[in-house]
């Protein structure tokens, strides 16, 4: 009886160390992962928002006109007319 609990503790410790070894990779191979794709995405970003500025510095474009934005937004039909249309 002693022989059996021996090998099915030792039995249990090498599945149990097998287990935490497979659980420590699957940990670390997905915050490994996540660092690339975090690092890649702020690269993306950096490069759309260096994009934006120099598209704006290019057109002349201020950074709140365009739709949705509230400028100009009490002008009357003559007015909008004269201000933009006119050019």
């Amino acid at each position: 009886m002693n022989l059996i609990k021996l090998i099915l503790t030792l039995l249990g410790l090498i599945f149990g160390v097998m287990l935490f070894f497979w659980l420590f990779g699957l940990i670390t191979s997905l915050i490994w992962y996540g660092f690339w794709i975090a690092a890649i995405a702020a690269v993306g970003w950096g490069g759309y928002k260096l994009f934006q500025k120099v598209e704006r510095k290019a057109l002349n474009a201020e950074r709140n006109t365009g739709l949705g934005s509230n400028v100009d937004v009490n002008l009357s039909w003559d007015e909008y007319e004269r201000k933009y249309l006119k050019k």
